[in-house]
């Protein structure tokens, strides 16, 4: 971690660069094409008119609501009005998980927020994640608006933000220079940059020099990270390597029911998992808890197209070894709408299947369960003894990890991990992440058995030829990872301990940036949220 550090009486200074005059030209150019595209993507959508307003800033939602401080020690007035408004921009999905325990851990400190998302997906988890907390007005949600000076203009004018977030990656320059320009402080949290993408930044180098010296503070992943952002013109002053929010599990929290008693984890074992009380809470029936129980469970989820066929090919290759012919697969795709698409791969697969979303009984016939529905990803990786996390057999990039492991799950994972690769290393070297060739892994002790090993690998001709993307040693070796694991529990469970407690340790990556976000906004003229704690 860097340790340049700046008085806390002392004020960031704050010089703002311009982007070069062609990106301010070219993004002009296509803003009216943009909205064309927002058009043909969305307009047959129910919230088409409000993601354009939005957008385009010709309407918002109202600020969020100030919070009223009572007898607060250093204050010496009552009813002291907090109003202190800070505005995340997460991408997608993914983006908007990773940032959920800060956002929480924000909102927990009397700070209101302002959460914007780019993707329609991003958006669906943003309102759903933190339902509670629009409704009572704690934060106000949007779509991101588009990288134009006068939308900007409009959009902070009517935000107010003490500071922006911008979450891992995805950064505009025109926001930047802006926010420079406003001292507004903006702070890249958790932010990560892979070669592939300091490749592309470096070949419009003055655009990226631009943003890194418009940023407050840079809170980098790892060291790589910091490395690159250097390059580009970031300067040392600007950077904190604080490791990665990817480590901390979403809340708040609440125990699920288990649908498996009895599959070789101790339900006093298994952490909270989250619950978002919009979301669905899963039963069971006594008779489904019978059937999966000593059964062996493995979870492929978060798939991707390509993903789903391999993982049907393994599991028709498990069912024939005679000690896993009742091993059952749990199918989670990443996106809602290749829900059909993936339960006709199943029936074309010709697997017995049950779909979640039909409240199909799930039965001892039960080869594949399609697990169809949002928001209990976590029920299923804790219902697993193996987990197969998507994105990483094709070149997506790879979901978390951290998911499976906090509930003691042993993790597969492909060699398309650049999204998440630091965190799959320390996975890997504690033996809870088996990822092919990667030179972390440190296998679990297993008292003479033997887990595969690379020169072990046979190429299997049948899905090199069913998909190209998929490497087939690759795809072999993780097979006999997964068989190992399987036939081999109570080693599989080590793993999965291993990796749970490396997940409980890392914990301490939410206050490490916590803290760093409320000393830059102190730096540069903002002042402390009072926690809602004292309300």
């Amino acid at each position: 971690m860097s340790s340049s550090h700046t008085s806390s009486s002392e004020q960031l200074p704050r010089l703002s660069l311009m982007p070069p005059w062609y990106y301010r030209f070219i993004i002009t150019i296509l803003k009216p094409l943009y909205r064309i595209q927002v058009w043909r993507r969305s307009h047959k959508r129910d919230n088409y008119h409000q993601e354009v307003a939005q957008r385009f800033g010709k309407h918002y939602p109202p600020r969020p609501t100030a919070s009223i401080v009572d007898n607060v020690a250093d204050n010496t007035d009552n009813n002291i009005i907090n109003n202190k408004v800070i505005w995340c921009h997460a991408v997608s999905l993914g983006e908007t998980n990773t940032a959920a325990p800060l956002l929480d851990a924000l909102l927990a400190k009397g700070y209101r927020i302002w959460l914007t998302n780019t993707t329609q997906t991003g958006f669906a988890r943003g309102a759903s994640r933190f339902a509670d907390e629009i409704a009572q007005g704690r934060m106000s949600h949007s779509y991101v608006p588009v990288d134009s000076p006068a939308v900007i203009e409009t959009f902070l004018a009517h935000v107010q933000p003490i500071a922006a977030l911008f979450v891992e990656t995805e950064l505009w320059a025109n926001i930047l220079a802006i926010l420079s320009q406003k001292n507004i402080a903006s702070i890249l949290v958790n932010g990560r940059l892979s070669e592939a993408s300091f490749m592309r930044y470096q070949k419009i180098s003055a655009v990226s020099t631009s943003m890194m010296q418009n940023l407050t503070l840079i809170i980098a992943q790892d060291e790589d990270s910091a490395k690159r952002f250097r390059q580009l013109g970031a300067q040392s002053a600007q950077i904190r390597v604080a490791g990665s929010l990817k480590w901390v599990i979403n809340t708040p929290q609440t125990i699920m029911p288990q649908m498996n008693s009895t599959n070789n984890k101790n339900p006093a074992e298994l952490q909270p998992v989250e619950q978002n009380p919009t979301e669905q809470v899963i039963s069971a029936s006594a008779n489904e808890l019978n059937t999966l129980a000593n059964r062996p469970v493995w979870i492929a989820a978060s798939t991707h197209s390509g993903e789903e066929e391999t993982a049907l090919i393994w599991q028709q290759q498990l069912l024939a070894v005679a000690e896993l012919k009742e091993t059952l697969l749990i199918i989670v795709p990443r996106h809602p709408e290749r829900f059909d698409e993936v339960a006709s791969l199943i029936e074309q697969s010709g697997l017995q299947m049950a779909r979640r979303s039909q409240e199909d009984a799930l039965t001892a016939q039960t080869q594949v369960y399609l697990a169809d529905t949002m928001g209990e990803l976590m029920h299923w990786y804790a219902q697993a003894n193996v987990a197969l996390v998507g994105g990483s057999l094709v070149d997506i990039g790879g979901h978390n990890p951290v998911e499976p492991t906090s509930v003691a799950t042993p993790v597969l994972m492909g060699r398309y991990t650049q999204s998440c690769q630091s965190v799959v290393d320390k996975l890997a070297s504690v033996g809870a992440l088996y990822q092919p060739d990667n030179e972390f892994y440190q296998a679990i002790e297993t008292f003479g058995n033997s887990p595969p090993q690379a020169n072990q690998a046979v190429p299997n001709k049948e899905q090199s030829q069913h998909s190209k993307d998929i490497d087939s040693q690759d795809a072999e070796l993780i097979y006999q990872q997964l068989q190992f694991w399987l036939s081999h529990l109570q080693v599989a469970k080590q793993a999965g301990q291993a990796g749970k407690h490396l997940t409980t340790q890392q914990q301490l990556v939410l206050t490490r940036q916590l803290s760093m976000i409320e000393t830059t906004i102190e730096k540069t003229g903002g002042k402390k949220a009072v926690s809602d704690e004292t309300l």
